[in-house]
């Protein structure tokens, strides 16, 4: 296979994921293809865990080599939560939901993790990670990105949110991009001539 004519899918329904993960493997000349469809996610304490069954099982129902991403985001005076909870609690509470929980709290450190997870229709899933740190904002701000991303203050970048952020900017610090790039140099490196 040659190098400018890489081409992997991402198993996911998110478009917003898609363009993050598109605009970094474009660094590495991989082209990728929107699949369209949300891999299976099981519910586990895990990201890596959710990932890999996810790309086991996306790969082997489209019956194509596959890229899957799971992330979330872990909160330190909540314990780590909402964690690999993120999409669900995002979902019921939002931003709303985690300013309110933290209210009053001195203690907003907080951490976003990416697991990225490749695998092949009749192989093992392989994985790779990203996390960056930050805190969490005392109100939500920007409409960019997605999720949590209007609370999520990245570490080193003084007070925008990824919220406030352009996808190529929030590119430079985001754990999505780190996962994706550490996946980005495997598979270059990995492509038998």
């Amino acid at each position: 296979m040659q190098r400018d004519k890489l081409e992997i899918h991402f198993a996911t329904s998110n478009m917003n994921k898609f363009l993050e993960a598109q605009l970094v493997l474009a660094e590495y000349r991989i082209k990728l293809a929107f699949l369209g469809r949300r891999a299976l996610e099981i519910q586990s304490d895990s990201i890596e865990e959710i990932a890999k069954h996810s790309a086991k099982s996306s790969s082997s129902q489209a019956n194509i080599a596959t890229v899957v991403e799971d992330a979330g985001l872990f909160v330190d005076a909540l314990n780590g939560f909402p964690g690999p909870y993120s999409s669900f609690v995002f979902k019921k509470l939002g931003c709303d939901g985690v300013l309110k929980l933290l209210s009053g709290c001195p203690d907003r450190e907080a951490k976003f993790v990416s697991v990225v997870a490749f695998c092949e229709p009749s192989g093992e899933p392989v994985c790779f990670s990203g996390t960056v740190e930050g805190v969490i904002a005392t109100e939500a701000r920007g409409t960019g990105g997605f999720g949590f991303d209007p609370i999520f203050i990245v570490e080193g970048e003084k007070q925008r949110t990824f919220g406030e952020m352009s996808t190529a900017e929030k590119g430079r610090y985001s754990h999505r991009a780190r996962a994706f790039r550490e996946f980005g140099r495997w598979f270059v490196e990995s492509i038998k001539p």
